[in-house]
């Protein structure tokens, strides 16, 4: 088994931590390339948020590319990715006071999985299943997403737990989870090529991953990890041991070099104090 990929964090030319990240790249669910250890069991988190879109796409023929989009997203609260979320809601039917994935700054739609939680309810709608009650396991919603993520990633059982959201939440091996964004619906996945501003924001990694590399789909979840998919097939998935989101974007910029893929896009990444001044970096070692 290959080393993990290293990335150290510098200040001052001295090293302060190091962040030890897995990796694989899978074609047709065998393995290309890995760092580490690519049979890593770990929980998807947010990563599963695209695939958790499918059935709504396959049941609502009235779900246009940007409700996909939020429904597939990690947002920041900003105001093109409320009104998605608003749009959403009011053409499930539903409310903010439907929304069981609890508030942010005082508001549910705040949240930054409000979209996918409104695209459940926008499923419970199609379906005839209650409202109440859809984010927990026993719900059919529930049962239909794990179904359809295990179908994807071809591996059962899967183990489940609560994520920070209030829904059910995946553990499966990171080369699982790379096969299964390569199987991901293409109504969810043009959705999010064409609005990858939605799925995080400016400075997410998935979301700038998609702009620098058309036709990829990408998305990013909590505790340090990645996702993503490129149009040929290619499927990838990225850990951080420690859970430590920072070290993401050096880790994905060693790992596309490795592919044979331009990743000086996501390569360094400076070290700021309080008074914006560059104090050291994070990049691979």
């Amino acid at each position: 088994m290959a080393e993990p990929i290293s990335v150290a964090a510098r200040r001052g030319g001295t090293v302060e931590s190091i962040h030890r990240v897995h990796a694989v790249a899978v074609r047709n669910g065998e393995i290309v390339t890995s760092a580490g250890d690519p049979e890593l069991v770990t929980f998807m988190r947010s990563a599963a948020k695209p695939i958790q879109a499918v059935p709504l796409a396959r049941e609502r023929d009235d779900m246009d590319d940007r409700d996909l989009a939020i429904a597939s997203a990690s947002h920041l609260a900003d105001a093109a990715q409320l009104a998605a979320v608003k749009a959403l809601l009011d053409k499930a039917p539903a409310t903010e006071d439907d929304l069981e994935c609890g508030a942010f700054e005082g508001s549910k739609l705040n949240h930054n999985c409000s979209g996918k939680h409104a695209g459940m309810l926008a499923l419970c709608r199609a379906k005839g299943w209650p409202l109440e009650g859809y984010r927990l396991a026993d719900h059919p919603c529930q049962q239909t997403m794990l179904a359809e993520v295990a179908s994807a990633a071809g591996w059962e059982p899967v183990a489940t737990a609560i994520d920070g959201c209030g829904v059910v939440t995946f553990a499966l091996p990171l080369q699982a989870m790379a096969t299964a964004f390569t199987r991901i619906d293409e109504r969810v996945a043009g959705a999010m090529r064409a609005y990858p501003e939605l799925i995080r924001g400016p400075r997410g990694l998935d979301t700038n991953l998609m702009q620098a590399f058309p036709g990829w789909i990408a998305k990013g979840g909590a505790e340090g990890l990645l996702c993503a998919a490129a149009p040929d097939g290619l499927g990838v998935a990225l850990k951080v041991e420690d859970g430590s989101t920072r070290a993401l974007r050096p880790a994905l910029g060693s790992f596309l070099d490795s592919l044979e893929l331009e990743g000086s896009a996501f390569a360094a990444v400076p070290v700021c104090n309080s008074r914006n001044e560059v104090v050291g970096e994070l990049a691979a070692c």
